[in-house]
């Protein structure tokens, strides 16, 4: 399937919005390594929040202070939740799993 051809004024709103939405994502990956907000509470607005809900899981707990690769692959597996599924993807078993594993 061919991708349709856009005009320059559409591709500079599509860039732009790019753009927006990987600042949105940076934030928010900072706020969680900050320690300004939690994991817990990230996931429970997963389904209202775009940026939050587009974001992969994986990503979110490499967020979270003393976790690196190893751990969340770890506490994914553990969880039964794919590496590549996006917080919004995630079901309400799931998300109580991986924030038990988290205490």
């Amino acid at each position: 399937m061919a991708l349709p051809t856009l005009t320059p004024e559409q591709r500079a709103d599509a860039l732009a919005k790019a753009a927006e939405a990987r600042k949105a994502r940076s934030e928010l990956l900072a706020s969680i390594k900050a320690g300004k907000t939690t994991i817990d509470k990230v996931l429970a607005k997963a389904k209202e929040d775009k940026t939050i809900g587009k974001t992969k899981v994986k990503q979110l707990l490499m967020a979270v202070p003393g976790l690196g690769a190893v751990k969340v692959s770890a506490l994914l597996e553990k969880a039964g939740i794919d590496a590549e599924r996006r917080a919004a993807g995630l079901g309400d078993r799931q998300r109580g799993a991986l924030i038990d594993a988290l205490k």
